[in-house]
């Protein structure tokens, strides 16, 4: 039997210097994960759209969890408005903790960091590590490229067609929340079929 969903793991870029669509879909899918009595889970930084999307989805009523590795922490990256504030000792132990305390996935606009977040997701969902909802918020068609590249992936052999299942590409909040609530688990077989297709 799967996990209640309870908290959603959010990815985000923490720059401020994005235009300001990008921050008014983050403050849209804030207060629609409030909305849906959501928590948020997170890596605990005030700046750019990891603020904005927990500051709404905070003052709508959602709890929030800031995870953040001790060396960001000790160079005086401020911590946003958290419920609860996790230190660990390094990158790799913040997302371990953020995966442990979180029952699904949304990928907000972001950068390297973020696309390394999604990505350790999608692959441990592919391995049979998570069954989680993954959402990719695609707002003004920033992630357009990424979802040719994974479309050429399959289209070359490099991932099975099944692969399409890992994730749900959307522009709209709501959309994203819907989907998450709605997800229908099933018996997670993306490593068979890859194995049977050889």
């Amino acid at each position: 039997m799967e996990a209640k969903i309870e908290s959603i793991c959010v990815f985000a870029s923490s720059s401020n210097d994005i235009d300001k669509i990008y921050f008014q879909s983050a403050y849209e899918l804030g207060v629609e994960i409030a909305k849906n009595h959501f928590n948020i889970v997170y890596g605990a930084s005030n700046l750019g759209l990891m603020g904005e999307v927990t500051n709404a989805a905070r003052m709508h009523g959602s709890e929030i969890i800031g995870v953040m590795p001790e060396k960001l922490y000790n160079i005086g990256i401020k911590p946003g408005d958290c419920t609860k504030f996790i230190l660990t000792k390094g990158m790799r132990e913040r997302k371990a903790k953020m995966d442990e305390l979180s029952q699904a996935v949304i990928a907000l606009c972001g950068g390297f960091g973020t696309l390394e977040e999604l990505s350790e997701m999608i692959v441990q969902k592919q391995l049979g590590y998570n069954n989680k909802p993954i959402v990719i918020l695609n707002t003004n068609g920033y992630y357009n490229s990424l979802n040719e590249f994974f479309q050429n992936a399959i289209k070359e052999k490099f991932a099975p067609e099944i692969s399409q299942k890992l994730y749900h590409i959307t522009s709209s909040p709501k959309d994203a929340l819907d989907y998450i609530k709605n997800y229908e688990y099933q018996k997670n077989d993306f490593l068979g079929e890859k194995l049977h297709s050889k």
